[in-house]
């Protein structure tokens, strides 16, 4: 996951566009009103597996609302446009700290309705080397080429995961997702960094084992805290504007979470269509663990400020960032 620089240095506007005029080409009001929905941004991978459900399950239909799914190549462009207002909030998936970064420009105007999470029982970042590699261990990287990819994100959380092992000289070198296993196939790289379907793929293709799950929990932030690497979210202005639409949006959401912890793997199948994953590849993609809004406990607000703080001291944060001050709370 990755975090746009350019939001450092760019002035936010979440203003939206001035609602249409039902006058305008003699459209009645009623089919104005119809017509009426929220636009919700996503990055086509696994952790955005409850939104992908909702849709498909017509989750969001039961509870009364129209919602339109918006595919972006990266997550970057995701909180680009909910910066910029073209749409009104994002799926899990979403960069967390990207969505931080966001809001610090403008405190108040994001919130976090539902973190996905991982660790070492819900899997979605791994530490992989070749196949052959006689190498089992992280802390046996040192000197070695380590990939992962692109952006400030993935490199600050690979160099915190070699340091908690003890590596302060590996290099590491950013590569599109799609280079990564063959880099390591053709000896390029000696280890990588990756999140799902990564390492599936990896072993599916017997390319790449794992020397290790969980990384960013266990070596990053310890306690047995789980990393909360993304988020879905609505602008604080859709609260506002769209009032009625949001507790439906959150019912439907909800039920989407909750069909994948009951279903597990068998929920995989939405993934097709939002995502690349598909076939035999579904049926091995590690789920990733939710929190919805009203779940949200006091070890979970610990995890995600532990996680805000290494963004701030590494410099990432031009500042410390408040977890707590993101997460929505009803009022």
């Amino acid at each position: 996951m990755e975090i746009n620089s350019t939001l450092k240095r760019k002035t936010l506007s979440l203003i939206g566009k001035s609602s249409l005029v039902t006058a305008i080409a003699g459209i009645a009001p009623q089919v104005l009103s119809q017509e009426k929905k929220l636009t919700i941004g996503y990055w086509p991978i696994a952790a955005g597996l409850p939104f992908f459900v909702a849709m498909e399950k017509g989750f969001f239909k039961q509870a009364g609302l129209n919602v339109e799914a918006v595919k972006f190549a990266s997550p970057n462009q995701v909180v680009d446009a909910m910066v910029a207002g073209r749409i009104d909030g994002c799926a899990n998936g979403v960069a967390i700290t990207a969505l931080a970064l966001a809001d610090a420009q403008m405190p108040g105007s994001i919130k976090y309705t539902c973190m996905n999470f991982a660790n070492e029982k819900y899997i979605l970042d791994q530490f992989i080397v070749p196949i052959n590699s006689p190498v089992t261990l992280i802390n046996e990287l040192g000197g070695k080429k380590v990939a992962c990819g692109p952006g400030i994100n993935n490199v600050t959380l690979t160099k915190a995961i070699l340091q908690g092992n003890g590596i302060t000289n590996a290099q590491v070198i950013e590569l599109p997702i799609t280079q990564i296993l063959p880099a390591l196939a053709s000896g390029q790289i000696d280890a990588a960094y990756v999140l799902e379907p990564s390492a599936v793929i990896g072993k599916q293709q017997k390319i790449s084992k794992s020397i290790g799950a969980g990384v960013v929990s266990k070596y990053v932030l310890g306690d047995n805290l789980p990393w909360f690497g993304g988020a879905a979210a609505l602008l604080s202005k859709t609260f506002k504007e769209k009032a009625d639409m949001v507790p439906k949006f959150l019912k439907g959401y909800a039920s989407g979470v909750e069909y994948v912890r009951k279903n597990g793997l068998e929920a995989n199948q939405y993934l097709k269509g939002y995502t690349a994953i598909d076939g035999d590849l579904a049926k091995e993609v590690p789920i990733s663990g939710y929190v919805t809004y009203d779940e949200v406990r006091a070890n979970d607000v610990k995890a995600l400020q532990r996680l805000f703080d290494v963004f701030a001291d590494r410099k990432v944060f031009e500042k410390p960032i408040s977890a707590l001050n993101l997460l929505y709370k009803p009022t």
